[in-house]
């Protein structure tokens, strides 16, 4: 118990146990992050140095430096913060409620219902509303995978196994559904819609994607913190954490439904990002344990780094193309997972 340390706030009668070593290491990762978006935000067809892209951040910057920087450069850049960070909160939070390290918005079939959404917003409702409404489109099509997923998996509960198996399925049915739309429409939609099952966060603007984005985050990620204890208890399965007094069925519903919410959000801006889900919750979990106190905020903060790395590669290594950022998280990521099968088959 002594690498632990209790945080305990009497009043919202909240409590976790978060290891000692996820201070060190959540606040060397956000001193790395902070790092990659100032040198990452400063490179592109013109140089600017991490100086003057700071300067330009707090507005002491000259006015051309300010134009790439503030209107160019850095909403595509917190948009990559946000989307890979929901992302990988949304995979830590299905790892940690279906009790599989495979599980992640992507395999259980959140993403493809997402998707499914923005596609329909795309073809049918984008001349007509703000590109605003995007993200309820997707959390409504996530919200109908996770029913799906509930109801074909329930058999006294919500068994773990039957919900990876039968989200693969749905994840199988719902991306086959987008590449009927894709093309059957016009060419315009199906390259935007293309574009976007692909994962892109390319012409992020302020107004159209971080304002957008930023108030559901904002709410989300700190809501899933708070209701991530009760995945401590669950990971003892459920006729523990039953005998502890857990209401397993209504908190794990509860812990899905902000997980469908964070990931359909994210979809809906940054597109069919696939793998960080998977990864970053990984990675964390060999940082600083399995505790989800300190288990969210290091997968939070290594999914955005991930989007962030993956997203700098994608606009400067094929120079004057902008190849989508979820070409190289699945390159990356598709090894990941082949790693993960075969680490799990031995173990």
């Amino acid at each position: 118990m002594s690498k632990y340390t209790l945080l305990r706030w009497n009043k919202l009668k909240l409590s976790f146990l978060i290891e000692k070593r996820a201070y060190w290491i959540g606040f060397a990762l956000l001193v790395l992050c902070a790092a990659v978006v100032v040198i990452s935000t400063g490179i592109g067809s013109k140089f600017v140095s991490p100086l003057e892209v700071i300067q330009s951040m707090t507005g002491k910057g000259s006015g051309m430096n300010d134009v790439i920087i503030m209107k160019l450069r850095l909403p595509r850049i917190i948009i990559a913060v946000l989307v890979g960070s929901s992302l990988a909160v949304a995979g830590a939070v299905l790892q940690g409620i279906i009790r599989n390290p495979l599980a992640s918005p992507d395999v259980t079939g959140i993403t493809e219902g997402a998707s499914l959404g923005t596609v329909l917003f795309i073809f049918f409702l984008s001349d007509r509303l703000s590109i605003q409404w995007a993200p309820f489109a997707a959390i409504i099509g996530a919200f109908v995978v996770t029913i799906l997923l509930y109801v074909l998996s329930w058999k006294n509960g919500s068994s773990p196994l039957r919900m990876i198996l039968i989200g693969t399925g749905l994840s199988a049915a719902f991306k086959s559904i987008s590449y009927m739309f894709i093309i059957s429409g016009s060419f315009v939609l199906a390259n935007k819609s293309m574009t976007f099952m692909t994962g892109s966060i390319y012409g992020s603007s302020w107004e159209k994607d971080v304002y957008t984005l930023l108030p559901w985050v904002l709410i989300l990620l700190p809501l899933t913190w708070l209701q991530a204890r009760h995945v401590n208890v669950q990971a003892l399965g459920d006729d523990v954490a039953v005998s502890a007094g857990a209401n397993v069925q209504f908190h794990r519903l509860i812990l899905l439904l902000l997980s469908v919410a964070l990931a359909g959000a994210a979809v809906a801006i940054g597109g069919a990002i696939a793998f960080i889900g998977l990864m970053a919750p990984h990675m964390a979990r060999k940082l600083v344990g399995p505790s989800f106190g300190g288990l969210l905020p290091v997968s939070a903060l290594l999914g955005a780094l991930i989007l962030l790395v993956s997203d700098l590669a994608a606009r400067t290594l094929f120079t004057p193309l902008d190849i989508p950022a979820g070409v190289f998280t699945a390159a990356i990521g598709a090894p990941f997972f082949l790693y993960m099968l075969y680490h799990n088959r031995n173990t």
